[in-house]
């Protein structure tokens, strides 16, 4: 298991939160995508926070954080115990059937559901869950091996079994060094949502948010452009 970020700096965080926003701000003044009205208008970041340790996440509020996305169900518990007021809270790791009871009682958004269990366990623990539940159908574009998501031609018949509303579609691209191989797949990802009235798009992380804000997304996933020190401070460029 990889160790937890600890020391963290709220002055540290907060300037490359603003430089990430700055690059999304960007990002959208070309970007030639017709985004959608109302709360999907514009790209929400969230702090991935599945290596913060929890004592430090009032760090993250002091510098400006509002949406934190966990990845394991007792770590989520763990958190919005010690510090739930401080955040939204969204559950964004693979999604294992026999935990969703565990975490449908404290997020806004599950962006990762992508198997039948997992939809009779939404439905058999939806009285558990927080007022305004909703999802995200995690589709696997690429058709990578192993690799979780709904096929995109099984889409639709997943989305009608859905227990709760779903609010869009999330992807994992194949990975790469290169930003630009993700964008195939987020502006495939793009209009699949389009073509079924899906305002919400979950898609881009540290390595790809810029292109992924390009092609529409509206909720991007930052972990360590947050959390290094010298992202922004010491000079290396992002």
């Amino acid at each position: 298991m990889a160790e937890l970020i600890s020391n963290l700096s709220a002055e540290s965080i907060r300037a490359n939160l603003e430089f990430v926003r700055a690059q999304i701000a960007s990002a959208l003044e070309r970007s030639p995508v017709e985004r959608p009205a109302g709360e999907a208008a514009g790209v929400e970041v969230l702090a991935a926070t599945k290596y913060v340790a929890c004592e430090e996440l009032p760090t993250l509020a002091a510098a400006g954080v509002s949406l934190v996305g966990e990845n394991r169900a007792q770590d989520l518990q763990d958190k919005v115990q010690a510090h739930g007021e401080l955040f939204d809270w969204d559950f964004i790791g693979q999604l294992q059937s026999r935990r969703v009871r565990l975490i449908v009682p404290h997020v806004r958004l599950i962006h990762s559901v992508a198997s039948e269990s997992a939809l009779r366990e939404l439905e058999r623990h939806r009285h558990l869950a927080r007022d305004g539940l909703r999802i995200l159908i995690e589709v696997n574009l690429a058709g990578e091996p192993g690799k979780a998501g709904v096929q995109p031609d099984q889409l639709d018949g997943f989305i009608a079994r859905a227990p709760v509303p779903v609010a869009g579609l999330m992807t994992m691209p194949p990975l790469s060094a290169d930003p630009e191989a993700s964008r195939p797949w987020f502006a495939a990802l793009r209009e699949l949502g389009r073509e079924r009235g899906l305002p919400h798009l979950s898609m881009g992380t540290s390595q790809d948010y810029v292109v992924a804000a390009e092609e529409g997304s509206t909720i991007v996933r930052i972990g360590t452009k947050l959390y290094d020190p010298v992202a922004v401070t010491g000079g290396r460029s992002h």
